[in-house]
């Protein structure tokens, strides 16, 4: 490579970079509009859950087909573009296989990346039919149709193009390595056994053609590579960064556990005890008090929510799992997720397009995205955040947003109101005078 390229891949590779820095710190500045929360305790479990679930795929496998499918797909991107180092030096300084040195270390290094992304491209072409063949119920729903459908293939196509000049890439350069007497800069250099195979469509092609199209599949590798990187922001993909946050921080009590509010709990407290002087109690710390009682919009939410949303991989597993969901209710936990992030993504460009001020739109994430119909479908069962290979928890977010209907807008389904209100009157959900109720021990 001459000069002149080093200077283009220094520039290719700044903008790419550059760009891929902008979305993270819009990523970062939408979930920090999440409210605080405390996920720091047991550390070294939560090191553990990250190691095993994010890492290491352990829930993904529950569902053998797609789960090994996805290892397959999830190895080869992230051990491939552990050549994109070699790729980043030689494009700079103008080197051929800088890492060509470690000999037969080199050379298994190669082969597995062949052999790799050989999988890769039969895992792509068995997800491309389960998709558009087969098509398979979760993949199939409603919440799925339009833009979120075709990222999906757009994803697998991306992948077939990457691999495919991978091995284009290596072909072409294991023809040039073989020319008797050495041609160029083209050393003998990694074992190549899937692209060996490829390798004879280059006969009776002149060197100087081959060479140009070794360097064209170069450039388009390294150039596809930068703008799947970046596309990532605007795909379900960005869980293949996210993971691994998502799995640190997730919720580590037990799943039926559910939090209290604070100012709700003392005042509970205080009613059940015999001894307490209401009217003798300390006056309510304005400062203790939430503002809002639940969420009705993303800000509401708390950051690990907001973090959740930008992690959905929109695999359908929780909705296929939902109970709710399964017998014909309008709740689909995977829909309240990508609302959520349509939403926060919202809120973020309204920032952007204000000079970093969030100037109200008349819009919020319930109503406008999320109806009170599918909240009030949830049994709260926990099947879709057991189900979540990231562990992410819809139902935190449905939970504070029929929080919200109640606390705020006392807009729960009649038969809930009903035994609110035997609650309060009677100190039972039903509807029995509190002198009457042990008149069963008579009969």
């Amino acid at each position: 490579m001459s000069y002149l390229d080093n200077i283009l891949f220094a520039i290719l590779l700044g903008i790419g970079f550059g760009y891929f820095y902008s979305n993270v710190k819009k990523i970062i500045r939408n979930i920090n509009l999440g409210g605080a929360i405390d996920r720091k305790d047991n550390a070294k479990q939560r090191w553990k859950n990250m190691a095993m679930i994010a890492l290491g795929q352990s829930k993904m496998v529950k569902r053998p087909v797609a789960g090994s499918l996805h290892i397959v797909v999830y190895l080869g991107f992230i051990i491939i573009n552990i050549e994109l180092l070699e790729i980043i030096i030689d494009g700079l300084f103008g080197t051929h296989r800088i890492f060509a040195f470690l000999g037969t270390a080199y050379n298994i290094l190669i082969a597995s990346f062949e052999i790799l992304a050989l999988l890769v491209l039969v895992a792509v072409f068995a997800f491309w039919i389960r998709r558009n063949i087969i098509k398979l119920k979760r993949f199939s729903s409603a919440d799925l149709n339009g833009s979120p459908k075709k990222d999906a293939n757009y994803i697998l196509y991306f992948e077939v193009v990457l691999m495919t000049l991978f091995l284009l890439m290596n072909a072409s350069d294991l023809h040039l390595q073989n020319i008797p007497g050495g041609f160029s800069h083209f050393i003998k250099a990694g074992s190549f056994p899937v692209s060996q195979f490829i390798e004879p469509l280059f006969n009776g092609m002149s060197n100087e053609l081959v060479m140009l199209l070794s360097e064209i599949f170069w450039w388009l590798h390294i150039t596809g590579i930068l703008i799947f990187m970046n596309y990532l922001y605007f795909s379900k993909h960005l869980h293949i960064i996210l993971a691994f946050p998502n799995t640190f921080f997730a919720n580590l009590n037990p799943q039926g556990q559910f939090d209290n509010l604070e100012s709700v709990t003392k005042e509970v407290k205080m009613m059940m005890d015999p001894n307490a002087d209401p009217f003798a109690a300390e006056p309510v710390n304005e400062s203790e008090a939430p503002a809002k009682f639940g969420a009705s919009d993303v800000q509401d939410l708390n950051w690990v929510q907001l973090l959740n949303a930008y992690t959905c991989t929109e695999c359908g597993r929780c909705t296929s799992s939902c109970p709710a969901n399964i017998t014909g209710k309008k709740l689909s936990p995977r829909k309240i997720m990508m609302d959520t992030r349509d939403r926060l993504e919202e809120v973020g460009r309204n920032i952007d397009a204000n000079k970093g001020v969030f100037v109200p739109d008349n819009k919020s994430l319930l109503n406008d995205y999320i109806t009170s119909e599918e909240l009030w479908a949830c049994t709260s069962c926990n099947a879709c955040v057991e189900e979540c290979p990231v562990s992410i928890s819809p139902l935190s977010i449905i939970m504070d947003m029929r929080r919200y209907l109640v606390m705020e807008q006392s807009a729960a389904p009649m038969p809930i109101n009903a035994m609110m209100t035997n609650i309060e009157n009677n100190g039972a959900p039903w509807q029995y005078n509190q002198q009457d109720r042990l008149n069963w021990k008579n009969e």
